[in-house]
């Protein structure tokens, strides 16, 4: 693990047992996520985008302790995470948080925005009543709230003002490290500016590292230095975000960049868009695993995994055919 390096990520597992089928019939598994290595430098935004049910939240949920992996291991700061017994691993848990996607179902409803925002420090404990409510009315503010919603119910407030809240809940132990689980796509277009613009503002101030899962490919391009491709509970192809843009290898890559909204209706580009549906996890394709949505694939895409193909300084991509896009730098 480089000397930078705040979350190393080491052939993590996670697979998933599926129940029932017949007494001697061989168990199958849910391959959620998938031989994936990669590391997150301190500071950064890292992007992690895919398809739904592509396991970029398994994958996050995993980094964070929540889900143990089947196999693999996960580094925090120079620790082996799930090395750690008891006290040890709360301890080091409790520096890694989470921004969830739908802010609705991640708050209580029957807590108000005082109980919501100081439970953490509640269950941390070490603070008196009058420390929490302080705290609370400063993080309010921190997130462009005030002091006179401290005593309002979620369904008070709108979905900006939500996910508000529930940043401001992430951030209130000083985390280090934060996950942000598509924090804008169950909000209006127009506050999606507005939680980014405020997300970079935070870490900015208090020096956090992100692991930001997205759908959208603008905003990972904007606000992320480096970023991984999943596909299936894979990597398809990682490297720093302004390479692979420019530079896209993976087909499945290119797929995803030509599903982009393109505003420029004087110069239409030709699209090539994903056909088919998504293979299941419990029998993944024993090559590539999107050799059966490819327009490339061959034989060999079916049968054989393919290997890592360094792309140039940094940029990787895991395709049968990238050699031929290797860079001369």
């Amino acid at each position: 693990m480089s000397d930078k390096a705040l979350v190393r990520v080491e052939h993590l597992n996670v697979f998933f047992p599926v129940r029932g089928g017949l007494p001697f019939e061989k168990k199958k598994q849910v391959e959620a996520v998938c031989d994936m290595t990669f590391e997150i430098r301190q500071g950064e935004t890292f992007g992690l985008i895919g398809e739904s049910g592509c396991g970029k939240t398994t994958l996050a949920n995993a980094i964070l302790g929540m889900r143990p992996p089947t196999s693999g291991k996960v580094f925090f700061k120079g620790q082996d995470l799930y090395a750690l017994k008891g006290k040890d691993f709360k301890a080091l848990r409790r520096d890694m948080q989470m921004i969830f996607q739908d802010p609705l179902s991640s708050l209580n409803p029957r807590f108000d925005v005082l109980d919501i925002i100081s439970e953490p420090m509640q269950i941390r404990g070490g603070f008196s009543e009058e420390e929490m409510e302080a705290r609370t009315v400063e993080l309010l503010e921190m997130v462009g709230l005030s002091k006179e919603d401290l005593h309002r119910h979620p369904s008070d407030f709108s979905g900006g003002q939500r996910q508000r809240i529930g940043i401001a809940r992430a951030i209130s132990l000083h985390p280090a490290f934060l996950v942000c689980d598509e924090p804008v796509s169950a909000l209006d277009v127009s506050v999606h500016a507005q939680i980014l613009n405020l997300l970079m503002r935070l870490q900015k101030e208090l020096g956090m590292t992100y692991l930001f899962i997205s759908h959208n490919l603008a905003v990972v391009k904007s606000i992320c230095s480096h970023m991984i491709v999943m596909y299936l509970g894979k990597a398809m192809e990682w490297g720093p975000t302004d390479k692979i843009y420019k530079n896209p290898v993976h087909p499945y890559t290119r797929a995803l960049l030509d599903a982009v909204l393109d505003i420029d209706v004087d110069n239409k580009k030709e699209k090539k868009l994903i056909q088919g549906e998504l293979p299941s996890p419990i029998d993944p394709p024993k090559g590539c695993r999107f050799c059966t949505r490819c327009e490339y694939a061959t034989e060999k895409c079916r049968t054989e995994a393919p290997p890592t193909v360094k792309v140039e300084p940094g940029h990787y991509c895991a395709c049968h055919f990238a050699e031929g896009c290797v860079s001369e730098a």
